[in-house]
């Protein structure tokens, strides 16, 4: 007999009203009891079920990285391959792309419109997004490399500018906040000439290569691989070989999912180290990449792999992390952030800083 459902009593009559009111009550008493304790474990099974559904979708957020990427670095490359897809694909991570992005700050932006995960930049403009306000952190870095070419200041071949001195008086193509206006500034102190007296024009690659062509501007201070097709398929030439004060690759991450998603995003992170190892043995490999990722001829996708030198990407120690808080506090002093950034704890709770 269900206890929820009405209950009769045979011979009422036999029963005083109190002691027939009593007996009632009694088995009401059980009947709610009853009752509560289905709905007690209705409630129970319903709640375990929703919690299995948030429990599995969350699962299945957590098991997919998005990595983008520039025209050109490790990122593209490390897709071309397919080596990280599978490792991750291994440990039940699901790899998904995005890109390409013609310059960090649009790639930043992606980063902080959720639109991706990881990314690769350089270490200035991932240091004026954080201090922005965007929420990004370090996740891992490429330490300078003193002889590399990968960046210069380039005019046009028949120009008269022979040295950073003739720039006086100029107009330099820069992205803004970026490593282009970095280089410039830092070509400029290292030459002792006053900031001041060198225009700089804030444009993005795609708008300063046909502006430096075309005479709007007289100098370009960019990096590779648009050093190599403006040199070989522009006629361009540069005014300056080694950066004066070599900067710092950055795999950027997006904060949350650096705190949401830490296994995927450090296994991501070590896939492509691995890619960069790989890549630094097989140099020729990398520019045949080149030339499908980006459309460039071969001439231009060697010298590119040849400028840039090895790709060793590495979780940052407490000396990079040193060595990029000197490069953020000059980034304030010289007013291009508009605040200080705290690079110790800007890297990601990865738990991979040490003193190594």
């Amino acid at each position: 007999m269900n206890n929820c459902q009405d209950h009769r009593f045979a011979d009422t009559q036999k029963y005083s009203a109190s002691k027939i009111l009593a007996i009632a009550a009694s088995f009401l008493g059980l009947i709610a009891s009853s009752c509560s304790q289905q709905t007690a474990t209705n409630v129970s099974a319903k709640s375990d079920t929703t919690s299995n559904t948030v429990t599995t979708k969350t699962t299945e957020k957590n098991n997919v990285i998005r990595l983008g990427y520039q025209k050109g670095g490790i990122i593209p490359l490390a897709r071309q391959r397919g080596e990280l897809e599978r490792q991750l694909t291994a440990q039940n991570i699901k790899v998904e792309w995005s890109g390409p992005f013609d310059r960090c700050a649009t790639l930043l932006s992606s980063l902080n419109g959720n639109r991706a995960d990881i990314g690769g930049c350089g270490d200035i403009p991932t240091i004026s997004g954080i201090a922005a306000g965007q929420p990004l952190c370090i996740g891992s870095v490429q330490r300078p490399s003193p002889d590399s070419l990968g960046s210069a200041i380039v005019v046009r071949g028949d120009s008269a500018i022979r040295k950073p001195a003739d720039l006086i008086g100029k107009k330099v193509a820069v992205n803004q906040g970026g490593a282009g206006e970095y280089l410039l500034l830092k070509v400029l102190e290292k030459e002792k000439i006053p900031k001041e007296k060198v225009q700089r024009v804030y444009l993005s690659p795609n708008d300063a290569a046909p502006a430096l062509y075309q005479g709007s501007v007289d100098g370009w201070a960019v990096w590779e691989p648009y050093i190599s097709i403006a040199e070989l398929e522009h006629k361009a030439r540069r005014i300056t070989t080694t950066h004066p004060a070599p900067t710092y690759g950055i795999m950027v991450v997006r904060g949350d999912a650096a705190k949401e998603n830490p296994v995927a995003v450090k296994a991501a992170l070590t896939a492509l180290s691995e890619d960069g190892d790989w890549l630094n043995k097989n140099t020729n490999a990398a520019s045949d990449f080149l030339v499908k990722e980006l459309k460039l001829s071969d001439a231009v996708a060697k010298q590119v792999t040849q400028n840039r030198g090895p790709e060793s990407y590495v979780f940052p120690n407490s000396e990079d992390v040193a060595n990029l808080q000197k490069t953020a506090d000059w980034l304030l002093e010289q007013k291009i952030i508009p605040q200080k950034v705290d690079i110790a704890a800007s890297v990601c709770p990865l738990g991979t800083t040490a003193s190594r």
